[in-house]
């Protein structure tokens, strides 16, 4: 009996995931090769077993409910591994599959996008789906396996895996220096253009050591920027100061197009770098497995 029900939730969770990517119950129907009337009656089944409605049904359109986005992926993600280990045990393990990898730009840029060649060289079968954004997302809302981020852990559903740790600079342009002056101490900063990002980050200020005292300085100015890269580029255009990691701006502080500054002031400012993932790494699906194995060897930052 148990397997016999555990059987019919996976049919009915598979038969859900149809009829929301179908957008109807018909189209869902011709899809699974069901007739209409046994979709509606798993669909109501699974609605009924859980006590909870899924779908809002109107006579114009079927939209999910709150309850019923989260449980569609959830779903996905379960479809998506049951599919993965089947393909393992009948294909030799042999790693296969989209993996959905979500990144901060500058990471992505300097250290994960030139090593993408040599990891799909290494495992052909499978697909990355790369995003490069600054802006944390929900893994499980986003159906992201692996992101890399910045700072502390602060998710519990979460498993991180270091990636090293990146030392912090603050940079100007030549010409915003020529034009508002040289910054020689921290409390001087509060007169200059300080970009900042226009999302909450895990650190909210620029953390200075002074004479006496730790001084912390948030952000300050009339832009907002949504990565690390644009702010780069507005630091060059001399729109004013940034803070970002020394890897990013290496390039740009050797050919002197940016300015590092106050640097007595920040020697221990550094910010960790991690892959986190869902779950502990037992019972990740072998396709995020080796591309976790396979950054932390070639695109530790240190």
């Amino acid at each position: 009996m148990h397997q016999y029900n555990r059987s019919n939730h996976f049919t009915e969770m598979a038969t859900f995931v149809q009829v929301v990517e179908s957008e109807s119950i018909s189209a869902a129907a011709r899809k699974l090769d069901m007739t209409p009337s046994a979709v509606s009656k798993l669909l109501h089944r699974l609605e009924t077993r859980l006590g909870i409605r899924l779908i809002n049904r109107t006579t114009r359109k079927r939209q999910l409910t709150p309850e019923g986005s989260l449980f569609y992926e959830r779903c996905l993600r379960i479809l998506d591994d049951i599919s993965s280990a089947e393909m393992e045990a009948t294909r030799g393990a042999t790693p296969r599959g989209r993996v959905r990898v979500n990144s901060h730009v500058a990471f992505g840029k300097h250290y994960l996008m030139p090593q993408i060649p040599e990891f799909l060289k290494r495992y052909p079968e499978i697909t990355l789906d790369i995003v490069l954004c600054d802006q944390v997302v929900d893994l499980l809302d986003d159906r992201t396996d692996v992101a890399i981020r910045t700072g502390p852990l602060t998710d519990s559903r979460l498993v991180m895996r270091s990636l090293g740790s990146s030392r912090m600079v603050v940079v100007a342009a030549p010409a915003y220096l020529e034009r508002e002056g040289i910054p020689k101490t921290p409390a001087e900063l509060v007169r200059h253009h300080r970009l900042g990002f226009g999302f909450t980050r895990h650190i909210k200020v620029w953390p200075f050591n002074g004479l006496d005292e730790p001084h912390l300085l948030p952000p300050s100015g009339n832009l907002l920027l949504g990565d690390g890269e644009t702010m780069r580029n507005a630091a060059i255009a001399g729109l004013g100061l940034a803070r970002l990691a020394h890897f990013h701006v290496k390039k740009d502080i050797e050919a002197g197009r940016l300015v590092p500054l106050l640097e007595n002031y920040n020697p221990g400012d550094q910010e960790e770098i991690h892959a986190v993932f869902i779950g502990p790494g037992k019972q990740l699906p072998t396709r995020v497995r080796v591309f976790l194995d396979f950054i932390a060897e070639r695109c530790h930052v240190r």
